[in-house]
């Protein structure tokens, strides 16, 4: 059982936060292990288990990126420790930002840090636009396999971004 059939939700890459919070409750309320207490040990073990379950979804469905890189991961389009090959012109671009967040960390200059991060924001919104469309639209079963490829690529870029963002003074 996927997260989504959990929920009772649609297969989605932008799940409503506030069906997700409800259903979240509903689900916890439903097979929390204290209400199992007085269960056999092997009701107990699966209230637990589905409590957990529960638990990971509500995680993964709360955080745009992890519900997306959760799409692909359900199409085989994604592995957990996958490494994905970026475009040299992408890798160019990260490196030259590396060596200008150095440069404004060692010179401690806080107005280059906002620009190089202001700049990174922009990147970001730059690469979300082509795949817009297809993550706030997509179906299961009828978006195509190439876009899925493309929304692929955004992630490992946009993850990439983060963690620069993440590693900033």
């Amino acid at each position: 059982m996927n997260y989504f059939e959990l929920y009772n939700m649609p297969v989605t890459m932008k799940p409503d936060v506030q069906q997700v919070k409800q259903k979240f409750y509903e689900l916890s309320r439903r097979y929390h292990p204290d209400f199992f207490a007085n269960a056999t040990a092997e009701e107990q073990i699966q209230a637990l288990e589905k409590s957990s379950l529960i638990n990971r979804a509500f995680k993964v469905l709360q955080q745009p990126d992890e519900t997306i890189k959760y799409v692909l991961q359900l199409h085989g389009l994604l592995e957990e420790e996958e490494k994905n090959q970026l475009p040299g012109a992408f890798l160019a671009t990260m490196l030259d930002l590396n060596e200008q967040i150095a440069e404004a960390e060692i010179d401690e200059d806080a107005t280059a840090l906002q620009q190089i991060q202001s700049t990174i924001y922009d990147i970001q919104s730059n690469l979300y636009e082509p795949v817009r469309q297809i993550v706030e639209h997509y179906q299961e079963g009828v978006t195509a396999k190439e876009e899925l490829l493309q929304v692929k690529d955004y992630y490992y870029k946009k993850k990439y971004l983060t963690r620069i963002l993440a590693g900033m003074h």
